[in-house]
């Protein structure tokens, strides 16, 4: 257990059984912790140790973690609505944890039913961090949720917020601003050359 603390302390609790092997710890062993309450499990592959103290990212940390004790590809991030809320800009709290992955990601499991799959190729630029977590930037981020939800007053409200918090500038505010103007008249959208398509991100 000590050597599960140790890999588990930065995150709320959480640990992959690949991670436990790459320590020497084998599957049966972490069966037989489960069994008597020491560990839980919380997906295939993902365990926590019981009563350690949670925060308020332990789900997001578990989403990620699932998708690398699936073999999931390693240029991944916490997006749309999940990225906005972990930036605490505008007023969402998605029911689900989302996530994007690359288009030609192939997950050996299926995905909890409370995580939905994006594919996109995001960038390494697109990518940022946050709490210890792979993130889309707060400018990805609201293109993604603009092209997926068309929820403009979402989108508006997220952009003042971000410009508030100094999460984006006054330029990058504006020319967000000005796509959120166009969305309705055109197939797809645009920032700084890089296309974000209505249908990119299929859930």
């Amino acid at each position: 257990m000590d050597e599960l603390y140790a890999l588990a302390e930065e995150r709320d609790g959480l640990l992959t059984s690949k991670e436990a092997r790459a320590l020497g710890v084998q599957d049966s062993v972490l069966i037989r912790l489960a069994q008597r309450g020491r560990l839980e499990r919380m997906t295939r592959g993902v365990y926590r140790i019981v009563h350690y103290p949670a925060d308020r990212f332990a789900q997001y940390r578990e989403a990620v973690l699932w998708i690398q004790a699936s073999q999931g590809p390693k240029r991944i991030a916490l997006s749309h609505e999940t990225a906005l809320l972990l930036y605490g800009i505008s007023d969402v709290n998605p029911p689900q944890v989302h996530l994007t992955v690359p288009k030609s990601t192939r997950l050996r499991r299926e995905h909890p039913a409370w995580i939905v799959i994006h594919r996109a190729e995001l960038t390494p630029q697109e990518i940022g961090e946050h709490e210890g977590m792979p993130v889309t930037t707060v400018e990805r981020s609201i293109m993604d949720v603009l092209s997926e939800t068309h929820r403009t007053e979402i989108v508006r409200q997220a952009i003042t917020d971000a410009l508030r918090e100094g999460l984006l500038n006054t330029t990058q505010a504006g020319d967000l601003r000005k796509l959120v103007s166009r969305a309705a008249r055109g197939p797809s959208l645009s920032l700084n050359g890089s296309k974000v398509k209505a249908n990119e991100a299929v859930g």
